[in-house]
């Protein structure tokens, strides 16, 4: 992508200039970002995925009695009238299971894709909305149809109200107030507050999240896949006998229950030893980890096709690399020279023509023809 070319995406702002000024920064309004826009996916075709039990989906009402939520899967009947006030319905990813909506979330391949989350769709009656909230990662708030006005500010007092199944600010402060009609988009940066309330009914609003892992549950992942990864190792029969804790020098104890220091240390030396033998352990678990498909994502074997012809990633599939590694749904394969170059174009385009598969080499034909029956990728119709 041409970094240096102003986008309509951005209000004229480049991609560079956009990142440089307003990412993680401060909020950007852009009228008519997607002009002409019209709704990536029918308010039928919505619904029929909230019925689906491989998509999550929810349903939120506000009454005078207050909020309530829903998780799907949802029957029709089970959705209110779109002329009953106050109700939103939420599909998660539906960028995995549409074309039009999965080609309109590229539009934003102007960030790493090991941070792009997916695209939910909201539809909402006349009021519709979640409540004033804010979210731990950066939102691009699309509107697709109808009306939606929102109300933002940077809010200090974070506290949220009490016996509510929401996470909704107890003090909502807002600061400023814009109506995004279709092709309208505002961009939020981390934990700035906003309230979006559907204007007249009859509104869908497309939302870009960012994933933002946190801290301890990354390590957290990221220690097991290493752990696994050793572990099948050790199971080599060509690997030589793992080294064992020894301890000659023990004096009887008289507090039994005491660890032992140096058994402590020998775990300590074990774990940085084994960083050590593997220097690529915590960038390829990482890869591992990013590529990781969601719960209710899965893949279909398809029949025999030559992948010669040209080949297209599945809009399901994950697909990251690094300067040693390609990383695809989970799983790490080492890449270099030609191949790699490849494997990277694949990943950057998600799709490679029959001219780059030319000089490819008889393994990278065999690894691509395996993603194909395992339905990570497709060949050219």
């Amino acid at each position: 992508m041409e970094i240096n070319k102003p986008l309509a995406l951005l209000g004229g702002l480049s991609a560079a200039q956009f990142m440089r000024r307003h990412w993680q920064k401060k909020p950007l309004l852009v009228r008519q970002a997607v002009p002409g826009m019209k709704p990536p996916i029918s308010r039928a075709g919505l619904f029929e995925l909230a019925a689906r039990e491989d998509v999550e989906s929810r349903l939120i009402r506000h009454a005078d009695k207050g909020w309530t939520l829903r998780h799907g899967p949802f029957t029709r009947r089970a959705i209110p009238a779109a002329t009953q006030a106050a109700w939103t319905l939420l599909v998660q990813g539906v960028d995995t299971h549409d074309d039009s909506v999965h080609a309109l979330l590229r539009q934003f391949s102007f960030l790493p894709d090991a941070r792009v989350d997916d695209l939910m769709i909201s539809y909402a009656s006349d009021q519709g909305g979640v409540g004033p909230h804010f979210d731990s990662y950066d939102v691009f708030l699309l509107q697709a149809a109808g009306q939606r006005r929102w109300s933002i500010g940077r809010q200090r007092d974070l506290s949220l109200q009490k016996n509510v199944p929401l996470k909704i600010l107890e003090h909502f402060e807002p600061e400023q107030t814009f109506v995004l009609d279709p092709g309208d988009m505002l961009y939020l940066p981390p934990r700035y507050a906003h309230d979006g309330v559907a204007v007249g009914g009859d509104c869908m609003t497309c939302s870009i999240g960012l994933r933002t892992p946190a801290a301890d549950e990354l390590a957290a992942d990221l220690l097991v896949r290493i752990a696994e990864a050793q572990a099948d190792e050790l199971e080599d029969p060509d690997c030589k006998p793992p080294l064992r804790y020894r301890d000659p020098q023990q004096p009887p104890v008289e507090q039994p229950a005491e660890m032992p220091s140096a058994l402590q240390a020998f775990a300590r030396e074990a774990v940085l030893a084994g960083l050590q033998r593997d220097p690529d352990a915590i960038d390829r678990a990482l890869g591992e980890s990013m590529t990781e498909p969601k719960a209710k994502v899965w893949f279909e074997a398809s029949e025999a096709e030559d992948v010669t012809r040209g080949v297209a990633l599945d809009r399901r599939s994950r697909m990251l690399y690094d300067a040693r590694h390609v990383y695809i749904n989970g799983e790490s394969f080492r890449a270099g020279g030609r191949d790699a170059t490849l494997m990277r174009r694949l990943a950057d385009r998600r799709a490679l023509e029959p001219g780059d598969l030319a000089r490819a080499s008889d393994d990278a034909l065999a690894l691509l023809d395996d993603w194909r029956e395992a339905g990570w990728l497709h060949a050219a119709g």
